[in-house]
């Protein structure tokens, strides 16, 4: 029920509307594609990468410490309750963006401090799944929540695309996008209660001086790397994870910028591919959770990463085609589906396997906190990079750089690969 509640914000705002918002607002305001924000004007779409960067960034720094006051208070909901009316809020705060001085600033205050509740909260959500979940339930069980996480979106997005079109047909292109970052926040924090009602509450261990607590976030998380250097398969996954998390969640959170700045496609089109998308995933995510149960989770990880490349070379392709003037409306149309069918599958079946290769240990938040952490980096590097190069080369040219990190990230998997059984 908590990816039911949560995975609006991700799939809503920063996969659909938020972006398609904010290009077409700033670029409204200013008249062109330069936003100036703090002293210097940036690019608007590298200024969203950038936001998001910083956000992801930040909430990597904060992890270690939350995550080891959450295992020494034995208060990890509580925390996840904080993070969760965190993002809530500041989603119910970009009702107010709208793309002028000073609301520019208050739009990407509000969507980094909404990126960071959502971070913040997983961290904590991911701990309970070892806890709540045997061994062998629990591909299953993470699948399951990424489709229902996907099932509320789609019924979120449907709604935001219907008030899209009312008020697009008053003359108001503004409103729609608005009311539904607003119903995304109030989504959140409403359909989270049920979580926090029924989450078991952590038992806490002896407390520990304040200080002494702050200090052992890092602590933990120097221990879990000295655990998991002298555990082969779990290193190399973990950096094989490192690798293509960067172009996983980099083409999640760029997808939409894509279709509309390099290909041109109209916004009502691009919601109605973000839709296509969402519903895809659903089968997908669970495809892939049979996949593991017949042939292993990491075979089934390195195919989808090399389909992952497959379809970083195809949205290359698209756009050197859409320079030669061919029509490319139906060959996004066929990127959508492909990834679909692999988005959610890949994170819901990393989940499972890194919980079924760690060792086991009461300290769960802080296991998860280093795989949160590592993935947080990831994204950092993968959506800074994916920034950066569009605003010195172009958009195009930063899939390849998508296509760099899934060839290492399979690479790790080959190497991990070698280094143990296939994991059942």
């Amino acid at each position: 029920m908590y990816d039911w509640a949560n995975s609006v914000y991700n799939l809503v705002i920063t996969t659909t509307f938020f972006p398609i918002y904010f290009a077409g607002i700033t670029k409204s305001a200013y008249g062109e594609n330069a936003v100036p924000l703090l002293g210097r004007t940036f690019k608007n779409t590298a200024l969203y990468d950038y936001a998001l960067a910083t956000a992801y960034f930040l909430i990597a720094l904060m992890l270690p410490v939350l995550s080891s006051i959450a295992d020494s208070r034995g208060n990890k909901k509580k925390f996840m309750q904080f993070f969760t009316w965190l993002g809530g809020l500041s989603c119910i705060g970009l009702f107010w963006f709208k793309g002028e001085q000073p609301s520019v600033l208050w739009g990407v205050f509000c969507f980094m401090m909404a990126a960071m509740g959502y971070i913040g909260s997983l961290v904590f959500y991911n701990s309970y799944l070892p806890e709540i979940a045997l061994p062998e339930d629990r591909d299953w069980i993470s699948a399951r929540g990424y489709s229902m996480g996907y099932a509320g979106s789609v019924l979120l997005q449907l709604v935001g695309f219907g008030l899209v079109l009312y008020f697009s047909a008053q003359g108001d292109d503004t409103s729609g996008p608005r009311y539904t970052f607003l119903l995304v926040g109030l989504w959140w924090i409403i359909f989270a209660h049920y979580t926090f009602k029924h989450l078991p509450h952590s038992n806490a261990p002896e407390k520990k001086p304040l200080r002494q607590v702050l200090q052992a976030g890092f602590i933990e998380l120097n221990k879990v790397w000295n655990e998991v250097k002298r555990m082969r398969l779990l290193k190399w996954f973990l950096i094989a994870f490192f690798f293509y998390s960067m172009g996983v969640q980099t083409v999640m959170l760029a997808a939409t910028l894509f279709g509309s700045q390099v290909l041109g496609l109209p916004d009502d089109k691009l919601i109605i591919t973000v839709v296509l998308i969402q519903l895809v995933a659903i089968p997908g995510a669970m495809l892939m959770s049979y996949l593991s149960g017949k042939s292993g989770n990491l075979p089934v990880l390195m195919g989808v990463v090399f389909f992952w490349i497959l379809v970083c070379m195809a949205a290359y392709m698209v756009a050197n085609f859409k320079e030669a003037g061919v029509a490319v409306e139906f060959h996004f149309y066929g990127l959508a589906v492909a990834v679909g069918l692999v988005m959610g599958g890949i994170q819901s079946l990393s989940r499972s396997t890194y919980s079924k290769l760690m060792p086991n240990t009461k300290d769960t938040a802080s296991f998860f906190s280093f795989y949160d952490v590592t993935e947080k980096i990831a994204i950092v590097i993968g959506i800074f990079s994916f920034g950066y190069i569009d605003e010195v080369f172009g958009m195009k040219n930063s899939v390849l750089a998508l296509i760099v990190f899934f060839v290492l990230g399979l690479i790790a998997l080959l190497i991990a690969r070698k280094h143990s059984h296939v994991v059942q």
